[in-house]
């Protein structure tokens, strides 16, 4: 078996052992059957491409073609021709294929379902981390280089686990990459020969010196040595990482506890998946409940409050977290006048719906659920601890249902002004815009109740704004800046700005993440949805305490306590739910032929007559965008790995050359090696010098490069060749140049840092010599254009008719 053969089966292994981190992440293990032989298709193209031409960027582009190709009839031969070329209308359908693996990955927990965008994803990320491995390990002999993409793919398996992968994994994929270098020196070891070790002074005399008749040779048993520590180190400093964490709707939260888990809860951002969500095809169910409540299609399903506006993006703020208690403590602010009911909802979580939230209708008093859970009293919530999630639970809650009047709430007390100094407090970058619209919007007002409904009102009705889900997010201060211009977004936009603007006329906001109420069916109970993953704003009463507001449009519910003349409720029996005309099950509603196609698309005006049916308008992905992200995505990282590239490419060319038989071929021979030795050194900091003669200047290498021993006498043994070949009337040939200049560069390296090293691997100095012979090239094509002009213009003038007249 070849040296490059064995390489490339060690690279198709050190790709499948790294992309075996990716297995718990998925219900189902097929798809890496299925990456497995398209892998070795890949391979196997490199290598047929190898024997037939040793051009280099003809076996990548082979490559890259049977990559393509395999993708394509593997994941779009529908949309292909003839079932296998990938044209414009293959590449938009896995350009939204890949699209919705995104979506996916955002959606499910883990282990995920194997669906068709995850499977192109997975499959996808693991042909070309393996084409990156190939070209670097097998194409261009460089095998250290290629563990960069092999950790870049157990890093993602890495991220996206729950707590992190796990060891056996991180072993698999560290023992891959390296058999990939061990196979690599074996690879040299061959090509150099067999290797003369030293007269040993033991039994076995010159024979004791060769490779294989005694011990491991030195540079075996220091990479072994080396090879085992970078292993330990590899698998201690994981171990002491924390683990990443998902999403808030879609995934796992950031909550920790009791035991292990400490005390606080994380900052988390659910905007991503909250937008996701609502751009979701099925409106698929991840919770359902029953409640006794008279209005119980008007519960909100709260998850957790974002309290802090630091300008950039509202988030939650980090709090300390405590046992849950047996009965949750009276909300803050509540005060004993306001008509307060007891309800009683059991929820079921989806098993596909796992986040460390616990949803729960707000103000919660009581919660009965099985599992590790902690409360976290500012914002009333229930967090997981040590990986606990809502997949699969159920749970019954008892809540308040707060009922206060109008006369109420307009004639609240002013909030404690420590409240009032945490939650008015905006940032320095809010556009003044935001203010003066908020006093011109609630003029005339006589309390904080009144120019809260008249927020409410503007935004929702009054103010001309349209719901648009597929409205860039954000959450700064330039998004609300946008949305007041624009007028257009979707709940994010318009509970986040009416927060910004309560807050600078003064009344203490936050903003709410959950699940609006979902949809009753004919059971009695409510489904709730993806796409009623919702936001809302949380305006503080002294007296009521926080108070919901509803300032989306076509969403949810408006409270009973901002309509005008609103009627009052009875309360309801918390032994058994009354049934009446608000809580009769509808079998199928329908959309009215008034509303608008965005809302109609997006699923805001009930259930169609035929469920799961889908507007077909969507132009989905502009073929611009994607022929973009697949060509621009490989340009980027060929522009960063090219100067490392060159110099591989370079040296091999420098130091492979085959041995000539003639005084030419030596003497070329000699010169390029003195090329790169001089090349190499500049690379690790030290700049040629012309000035001086071969010899001066391979003591100068030595001198500061800090090299002695073999590498400073194979310097100047190269030395002493070039002035062999320069001066000598007859010069004596020179043999082993290349392994002399290979054994000044690990003198070299070895003197080096590791910041030197990362610099003159990446980011070789001596690459700047493209641009110099570019700069001569065009100069000299300059030069050449210039006479080529005068020449024809020399000839023009001969040729001409002379103008003189007899």
């Amino acid at each position: 078996m070849s040296g490059r053969t064995r390489l490339a089966l060690c690279a198709f292994a050190a790709t499948m052992a790294a992309a075996a981190a990716l297995l718990p992440l998925v219900e189902t293990s097929k798809w890496v059957l299925q990456a497995a032989f398209l892998l070795a298709l890949q391979s196997g193209a490199g290598a047929l491409a190898r024997r037939v031409s040793p051009a280099r960027i003809l076996t990548v582009s082979l490559q890259l073609v049977v990559t393509l190709l395999s993708l394509t009839l593997v994941f779009a031969r529908e949309q292909a021709l003839f079932g296998v070329l990938p044209g414009p209308q293959a590449v938009r359908w896995l350009a939204e294929l890949l699209t919705v693996g995104g979506d996916d990955v955002g959606r499910y927990a883990i282990p995920a379902p194997a669906t068709d965008g995850i499977r192109l994803m997975l499959i996808g990320g693991v042909l070309l981390i393996g084409l990156a491995v190939d070209v670097l390990a097998v194409t261009f002999r460089a095998a250290a280089p290629a563990g960069l993409p092999l950790l870049a793919l157990y890093s993602v398996a890495a991220g996206l686990s729950d707590g992190g992968a796990g060891w056996l994994w991180f072993l698999l994929a560290a023992s891959g990459y390296l058999l990939l270098l061990l196979a690599e020196g074996r690879d040299r070891l061959s090509r150099w020969g067999r290797v003369f070790g030293g007269v040993s002074h033991t039994s076995g005399g010159l024979a004791a010196g060769l490779e294989g008749a005694g011990r491991a040779l030195a540079p075996v048993r220091t990479g072994r040595r080396i090879g085992a520590v970078a292993l330990g180190v590899a698998l201690a400093v994981p171990a002491a990482l924390p683990a990443l964490d998902g999403g808030l709707l879609g995934g796992s939260g950031g909550g920790s506890g009791r035991g292990s888990g400490g005390g606080t809860i994380s900052a988390v951002n659910p905007l991503v998946s909250l937008q996701n969500n609502l751009n979701q095809p099925e409106n698929r169910e991840v919770i359902s409940f029953r409640s006794n409540a008279d209005e119980a299609q008007d519960l909100y399903l709260r998850i957790l409050a974002l309290d802090q506006f630091s300008g950039g993006e509202w988030r939650p703020s980090t709090r300390r977290l405590k046992d849950v208690p047996d009965r949750l403590p009276q909300p803050p602010g509540l005060g004993q006048d306001v008509k307060v009911t007891e309800v009683r909802t059991n929820v079921s979580a989806s098993r596909s719906y796992a986040q460390t939230y616990l949803p729960l209708p707000y103000p919660a008093s009581e919660v009965d659920v099985q599992g590790r859970w902690r409360y976290e009293p500012e914002g009333r919530t229930l967090v997981g601890d040590n990986g606990q999630t809502t997949r699969g639970a159920r749970y019954e809650v008892s809540s308040l249902v707060v009922e206060p009047t109008a006369a109420q709430l307009a004639g609240a007390m002013a909030p404690p002004a420590d409240l009032v100094r945490e939650y008015t407090r905006v940032p320095r970058s809010l556009p003044d815009v935001v203010a003066e619209t908020a006093e011109r919007v609630t003029e005339g007002t006589s309390d904080d109740y009144e120019a809260a409904v008249r927020l409410q009102d503007w935004f929702a009705a009054k103010g001309g704004f349209r719901y648009d889900t597929t409205v860039t997010s954000g959450t700064g201060t330039a998004a609300i800046e946008r949305f007041l211009k624009d007028k257009e977004g979707f709940c994010v936009h318009f509970s986040f700005t009416m927060a910004a603007m309560a807050r600078t006329l003064g009344i203490p906001a936050r903003v709410a993440v959950g699940f609006a109420p979902g949809t009753v069916q004919a059971d009695g109970s409510v489904s709730v949805g993806l796409r009623d993953a919702h936001a809302w704003p949380e305006l503080y009463f002294q007296g009521v305490g926080w108070t919901r507001f509803e300032p989306t449009p076509s969403r949810g519910s408006t409270p009973s306590y901002t309509l005008p003349d609103a009627p009052s409720q009875d309360p309801s029996n918390p032994a058994a739910p009354t049934e009446g005309t608000s809580t009769a099950p509808t079998a199928v509603p329908s959309a009215t032929d008034s509303c608008p196609a965005q809302l109609r698309r997006v699923g805001e005006c009930g259930a169609s007559a035929a469920p799961g049916v889908v507007d077909s308008g969507d132009p989905g992905t502009p073929a611009g965008t994607v022929v973009l992200w697949t060509l621009g995505v490989p340009a980027v990282l060929a522009l960063l790995f090219l100067p490392m590239l060159w110099r591989l490419r370079l040296r091999g060319r420098r130091l492979g050359s085959s041995v000539g038989r003639t005084p030419a071929d030596a003497t070329a021979r000699v010169m390029a090696a003195w090329g790169e030795l001089t090349d190499t050194a500049w690379d690790h900091g030290i700049a040629p010098d012309d000035s001086r003669t071969p010899r001066k200047a391979a003591a100068r290498v030595v001198r500061l490069g800090g090299i002695d021993g073999t590498a400073a006498a194979a310097a100047h043994r190269v030395a002493g060749a070039v002035e062999q070949v320069l001066y000598a009337p007859e010069p004596r040939p020179a043999d082993g140049v290349a392994e002399d200049v290979r054994a000044v560069r690990a003198g070299l390296w070895a003197a080096t840092g590791r910041w030197g090293r990362l610099r003159a691997t990446l980011a070789p100095r001596s690459a700047v010599r493209v641009s110099w012979a570019l700069s001569e090239r065009r100069t000299e094509l300059g030069r050449r254009w210039a006479d080529r002009m005068a020449r024809d213009n020399w000839r023009t003038r001969l040729r001409r008719p002379s103008r003189q007249q007899g």
